[in-house]
């Protein structure tokens, strides 16, 4: 059944359907889900029997996920951590890309035939990893926050920008400019829009936009504030787009950066994360439509090479990259395993050249086969290149050159450690607050009500504004670093889900947890939780100790007496 006039809702029910579907399968025989959303595609999309989607919607569905995919990316760039792996990925990235590119080049002007423009954006296409599935394989293997992870995020980092000028570059070169003035006019004119857009987003929209903000989330509503954050990144986009005549993705992507640099960022990114995720399987949704699995039977030598292209100019280089830079061998395995495969950016460039009529959809088509390809053999490269790394690692001339020193590898010591996390700073959390700063110990505070979040920091205190159920919100804290956190929100659901987020992110943590019933008291501490208190009990144990004492028992066995009370299992019992 053909869509086309059927509208937006089949193509996007049926479209989130079979997504959600493909990415369960996935999954389950432990492959990133993006694979069962470019599947999804393909089921709906022209070139497979059954339900065909909308192209048209499905297009500017995918640009919506575009414009989200980069305002994330804004949000959560930071040059602080770019300077700190400087000496390391900004010189080992642009080499990396230089490379792959060349190789790229050489693969698709010798085995594809492509004309030199086209096969260079292939060969761009290529040295880009995927951040999506990147970010995954180094938390899967518990290297996001070691030195492997800090260099493979900085060097994606790079990527992107590289990703970003591409974006200003590729509509310049594919204005059909007769001549080398014709072109330099129009790439002047592209970087004028773009300078001037940048000028205006640094000084106007670096006040407007935290600012507009910070007054949604003074007024106290969550829905509102999850709409400021869609109306941000994709009226900005959108706007600035109409105006100066750039993409939504490169407008969403500074609008991300301007709101990145306020406190409201951790907040911010977590109410647009559920809505990127979306748009975002919708965008892999639309590029698996453009694929044309006869791909696979017609061209497999070519997407042999590449996808060999991809795991040597991007894996192997990167190894070898690294090593040339004295990292050690396994942090250049762990990293250079890690980009032996390309995604979401490669598809972006790819079909913005075929729109612009500089690249055949016989080149997307490839890129395609070879990025599914890539993905599926990417757990297999881990192995092979640590192996590769460490041999190579221990030849005498390698480790005479790794004897010499080098830019120091990045080690970054936590902004805070030790610390205690407190959820909520009304009157628990407060007076929590007031014990821990008495005795000078460090704490961290987690408040979703902006008001009270903005005078805790013009008191100078550690404050992170957001919803601490939020992952996003919560890592802001560090519990990774932290000795305690004490939950002191009034919700029972809030407060195991904080848990939770806690443990997974730092399993020895101890918890202290606020609730209002016996049951729930008993429950949690039933699943280890330090210290659960619940006010009506903690009255009754303070009357029956002061009791106690009075009528002639002593302080210890008075105590002893609480202490058996604390451990029962049913409500205390309530004096008529």
């Amino acid at each position: 059944m053909d869509a086309q006039g059927l509208g937006l809702l089949p193509t996007l029910v049926v479209s989130l359907t079979i997504a959600f579907a493909g990415g369960v399968l996935a999954r389950a025989v432990r492959l990133p889900p993006i694979l069962g959303y470019l599947g999804a595609g393909i089921v709906v999309g022209p070139f497979t029997p059954g339900f065909i989607a909308d192209q048209t919607i499905a297009n500017e569905l995918a640009e919506i996920g575009v414009a989200l995919l980069l305002f994330g990316v804004g949000l959560h760039f930071s040059f602080t951590d770019l300077l700190a792996v400087r000496r390391v990925a900004v010189p080992g990235a642009l080499l990396q890309i230089a490379v792959t590119t060349a190789i790229g080049l050489t693969v698709g002007q010798v085995v594809l035939g492509l004309d030199p423009v086209a096969a260079t954006i292939v060969g761009l296409s290529l040295a880009i990893a995927s951040t999506a599935v990147a970010t995954r394989a180094l938390e899967e293997r518990g290297q996001l926050t070691a030195p492997a992870g800090r260099i493979a995020l900085g060097w994606l980092v790079v990527q992107d920008l590289v990703v970003i000028l591409a974006l200003v570059l590729i509509p310049a070169l594919g204005t059909g400019a007769a001549s080398a003035a014709d072109f330099a006019t129009q790439l002047g004119r592209a970087v004028l829009q773009l300078v001037g857009f940048v000028a205006i987003i640094l000084l106007v929209g670096r006040r407007a936009i935290p600012s507009l903000l910070g007054y949604v989330a003074r007024l106290g509503s969550r829905e509102l504030f999850t709409l400021a954050v869609a109306v941000v990144a994709l009226g900005v986009a959108y706007g600035s787009s109409l105006l100066f005549g750039i993409s939504l993705a490169l407008a969403a992507f500074f609008a991300g950066v301007v709101l990145g640099e306020s406190d409201l960022n951790h907040h911010a990114a977590a109410e647009a994360m559920p809505m990127q995720h979306v748009f975002a399987v919708l965008f892999f949704v639309s590029a698996g439509m453009l694929f044309d699995p006869t791909t696979l039977v017609r061209m497999p030598l070519e997407i042999a090479a590449v996808v060999v292209a991809i795991v040597v100019g991007t894996g192997l280089a990167t190894l070898l990259i690294l090593l040339g830079l004295r990292a050690s061998p396994e942090t250049a395995g762990v990293v250079g395993a890690t980009f032996a495969q390309i995604g979401e950016f490669s598809f972006i460039l790819t079909d913005l050249a075929v729109r612009r009529g500089m690249l055949p959809t016989s080149g997307r088509d490839l890129v395609l086969a070879a990025a599914l390809i890539a993905i599926i053999v990417n757990p297999l490269v881990f192995p092979l290149l640590a192996r590769l790394a460490v041999w190579l690692g221990h030849l005498p001339m390698v480790e005479r050159w790794r004897g010499r020193g080098g830019p120091p590898l990045p080690h970054r010591a936590p902004r805070v450690s030790n610390h205690a996390i407190l959820i909520g700073h009304g009157r628990v959390g407060a007076t929590v607050a007031t014990a821990l700063a008495r005795h000078g110990l460090p704490y961290v505070v987690v408040e979703a009500d902006r008001r009270l979040a903005e005078r805790l920091r013009e008191r100078g205190g550690h404050v992170i504004y957001g919803d601490a159920t939020r992952e996003e919100v919560l890592a802001a804290a560090l519990p990774q670093a932290a000795r305690l956190i004490v939950v002191a929100l009034p919700d029972a659901f809030q407060a195991r889900r904080v848990i939770s987020l806690a443990r997974t992110l730092n399993p020895k943590i101890e918890t202290a947890v606020r609730t209002h019933s016996d049951a729930e008291a008993h429950y949690l501490a039933d699943l280890g939780v330090g210290l659960a208190v619940m006010g009506e009990r903690e009255i009754a144990f303070g009357m029956s100790d002061f009791a106690l004492q009075r009528l002639g028992v002593s302080a210890e066995d008075a105590q002893e007496t609480v202490n058996r009370l604390r451990a029962r299992k049913r409500p205390v019992a309530s004096a008529a």
